[in-house]
This record gives structure tokens, C-alpha cells and sequence, in this order.
């Protein structure tokens, strides 16, 4: 495919380091935090799915979210295994396209299910007597198809509309993935119009979603101040402390790396912020939603229950 001066066939992935003992240690460390990433969410799917107890609105929306943390995890991890213990850093022309496609889809889908999830956590809080009936199961599953829906819809149109871009530098993305800011790099030329898409995305899929969450937490806020009892409003906070975390960690991320105009974009300091995002949140998402919840770590202990009497 010709792009600019150069026939672009593949892109070559620089990764974090060329020292080899690094390179090692890196792959010790994210092949650790991978399989973590696996087993955690995995696990919570699967809690999610066999107890009754957590079959409500918002376990089916956690449910989710561990879904696509197991896949987002995926895009980007065997690829930085490759890199750091193979002399062939390269990634195909085609291989980048869908590495950037999924990413954007799942990372979309991601913004709208934290936004969904908010909207059921006011709910929850306010009208406690409806949340079964204000949360039904139509509702629930509408709310999670239009974040898939939604989400790659975006990536289709930032995907087409960045690999039309003419690449008339090198090759070399100073990245462990193909993400846009390194890929914009290598573009001779930044087109007005492809700025507007970027904001025009970036409006639909983070800032709209992200306002929707600070709407959703005005109102929360709001009943829990005409809450009377100190307890009542601790208890009622602390069923979406964990969801504020996850947001307050993801969109923070997100918003740092794509917020920017393409000139300011810093490929060391957008490559350590990437890490957390696309690696280490996927981690910790189960951990945030088991760690101080009841249910989860009630169903957890059923589960060691029937494996150790099973075997």
C-alpha cells in the first residue's frame, strides 16, 4: 500500500528498551500481570454468572466490563511479549490496522459501560424500593449493546480515516503498540480534517460519556446529602466508591493521551501513561470490585468450598 514516499508494509514496534536483561524482566513482569489479568477476570465472570446472588443490574454490568478487560488486555500483551524476547519487532501493515481497531472499539465500549454503570449506581441510590423494576433486564442489555454498538462504531471511523493518513517518514512507532499519537508521528502531513475527527470522536466517546458520569454523581451526591443518618450515607457512598475509582483511573488516563493536539503529543511520557491503561487497569478492575464487596467475596469462598470438595 502506498503511503506518501514509502510502500508501507509494516511498522516496526521499538518497544521500552534494547537492553536484553531489561527486555527480560519486562517480560517476566507482563507476562505476570497477564496472567493475573486472566485469572482475576475469569474469575469474576465467572462468580457473576453461577450465583444467584449476583445476578442483578450492576454484577451484569461488572460482568461486562471483565469481559472487555479480558479482551483489551489481549490486544496489546502478546504483543509486548513478542517484542521483548524476539529479535523481530516488527507488526504487519494489516496487523496494525486491527491492533488499532480493536483498541479504539474496546476502549470506546469501555468509556460507555463506565457511563452506564454510573447511570445505575444513581439508581440504586435513589429509588433503592425501584432499582429492580427502574433497572430491568431489557434496559440493562439495551445499555450494554449500544456500548459495543457505540464503541466500534468510533473505531471504525478513527481506524479509516488514520490509515488513509500519508506516511512519508520512517517506519519505526517508539511505542509497544499502534496507538495513534506515535502513528500520527509518521504522517508527512496532519490534515485539518482528521484533527476534527479525532475531537469529534473524542467528544462522543470520552467527553460525552465522562459527562454523563459527573451528571450521574451531581444527582448521587446530591441524595445522599439528604440522608440524615451518617451511616446510611457512608453505606450508600460506598456502593459506588468502587465505580468512582475505576473512573476516576481510566478516564484520567484516556483524557491525558487524547485530549492534546498532535504537536504536543510526548511519545516517552504517552508511552508510561499507555502502560496503565491498556495493562495494568485490566488488573486491577477485579480486584476494585471484589476486594470491598461482600457478595463477590461470599461467592468467592463458595467457589473454593465446591473445588476443594470436588477434589
Amino acid at each position: 500500500m502506498e503511503r506518501g514516499n514509502l510502500t508501507v508494509t509494516k511498522f516496526i514496534l521499538l518497544g521500552f528498551t534494547t537492553d536484553p536483561v531489561m527486555q527480560l524482566v519486562l517480560f517476566v513482569v507482563f507476562l505476570g500481570v497477564y496472567s493475573v489479568t486472566l485469572l482475576g477476570n475469569n474469575i469474576l465472570i465467572k462468580l457473576i454468572c453461577n450465583d444467584a446472588r449476583l445476578h442483578t443490574p450492576m454484577y451484569f454490568f461488572i460482568g461486562n466490563l471483565s469481559f472487555l478487560d479480558l479482551w483489551y488486555s489481549s490486544v496489546y500483551t502478546p504483543k509486548i511479549l513478542v517484542i521483548c524476547i524476539s529479535e523481530d519487532k516488527s507488526i504487519s501493515f494489516a496487523g496494525c490496522v486491527a491492533q488499532s481497531f480493536f483498541s479504539a472499539g474496546l476502549g470506546s465500549s469501555e468509556c460507555y459501560l463506565l457511563a452506564a454503570m454510573a447511570y445505575d449506581r444513581y439508581v440504586a441510590i435513589a429509588n433503592p424500593l425501584l432499582y429492580a423494576q427502574a433497572m430491568h433486564r431489557r434496559l440493562c442489555v439495551c445499555l450494554v449493546v449500544f456500548s459495543y454498538t457505540g464503541g466500534f462504531l468510533s473505531a471504525i471511523i478513527l481506524t479509516s480515516n488514520t490509515f488513509t493518513l500519508d506516511f512519508c517518514s520512517d517506519n519505526f512507532i517508539d511505542d509497544f503498540f499502534c496507538d495513534i499519537p506515535p502513528l500520527v508521528k509518521l504522517a508527512c502531513d496532519v490534515r485539518d480534517s482528521y484533527q476534527c475527527v479525532l475531537y469529534f470522536l473524542l467528544a462522543i466517546s470520552v467527553i460525552a460519556p465522562t459527562l454523563l458520569i459527573l451528571a450521574s454523581y451531581l444527582f448521587i451526591i446530591a441524595v445522599i446529602l439528604r440522608i440524615h443518618s451518617t451511616q446510611d450515607r457512608l453505606k450508600a457512598f460506598s456502593t459506588c466508591s468502587s465505580h468512582l475509582v475505576s473512573v476516576t483511573l481510566y478516564y484520567g488516563s484516556i483524557l491525558y493521551i487524547y485530549s492534546r493536539p498532535s504537536s504536543s503529543y510526548s511519545l516517552v511520557g504517552d508511552k508510561m501513561v499507555s502502560i496503565f491503561y491498556t495493562v495494568l487497569f485490566p488488573v486491577l478492575n477485579p480486584m476494585i470490585y471484589s476486594l470491598r464487596n461482600k457478595d463477590v467475596k461470599e461467592a468467592l469462598k463458595k467457589l473454593f468450598r465446591l473445588a476443594q470438595s470436588g477434589a
